[in-house]
């Protein structure tokens, strides 16, 4: 798999942080486009020289891979945890969804940026494997949790991570930290994706009941 490793990063001058400079850039880019942004427009959003700029890193590129790790490792953080917990399938599999909004909510700006590159460059095609990566685990639970009973297994593993996290990364486009507590956030998501929407006693109409 032809991927593009980050560089390790640089140690800035007093004064400047690289995380700074990384939160400008990440902001830029989802602002503008990453194509479009240039590092003069992340030094001058900064109200630095770009050869200050170049002290913390070596290029947009870096930049780039950097925020995707951001974004990335608290996704595959919290399936480390999940999977360290003594229970079954389909509650690691709740708890995953769970802990995964939570991240979203507070990386926000890191996984839009994420789910925006289209791997046009060997760093957007690192990004987009790091999601496959990540859609892969949730699909390993998927299937252990309907290999158990706990989830229908009349839809396909893949497809159902796939929607599941559908759901989760949707939030992007509208999600903002005024809008409410995340823990509340992510217990609907939690509930709308495991239990649905309609009520426990009511009745389906002719047309809800198709296909089920």
């Amino acid at each position: 798999m032809d991927t593009a490793q980050p560089a390790p990063r640089r140690r800035g001058r007093p004064g400047h942080d690289v995380d700074a400079v990384l939160a400008a850039a990440v902001r830029l880019f989802n602002t503008h486009g990453y194509d479009a942004t240039s590092m003069f427009d992340v030094a001058e959003t900064l109200g630095i020289t770009k050869s200050t700029l170049y002290h913390h890193v070596s290029g947009k590129e870096q930049l780039l891979a950097m925020a995707v790790d951001q974004a990335v490792d608290g996704l595959f953080e919290t399936a480390r945890v999940v999977r360290s917990v003594d229970t079954t399938a389909t509650l690691r599999l709740r708890m995953l969804v769970r802990n995964s909004v939570l991240v979203l909510a507070e990386r926000l700006e890191y996984v839009t940026l994420l789910l925006r590159v289209h791997g046009n460059t060997k760093v957007e095609k690192y990004a987009l494997a790091r999601r496959r990566e990540f859609d892969a685990v949730v699909t390993e639970l998927v299937e252990e949790a309907q290999a158990e009973g706990g989830i229908r297994t009349d839809v396909d593993a893949r497809t159902a991570a796939r929607l599941l996290f559908g759901m989760v990364n949707s939030l992007v486009e509208w999600y903002r930290p005024a809008r409410g507590q995340p823990e509340v956030l992510a217990d609907t998501v939690v509930r709308l994706a495991f239990d649905g929407l309609r009520t426990t006693d009511s009745t389906p109409d002719q047309g809800g009941q198709r296909g089920y």
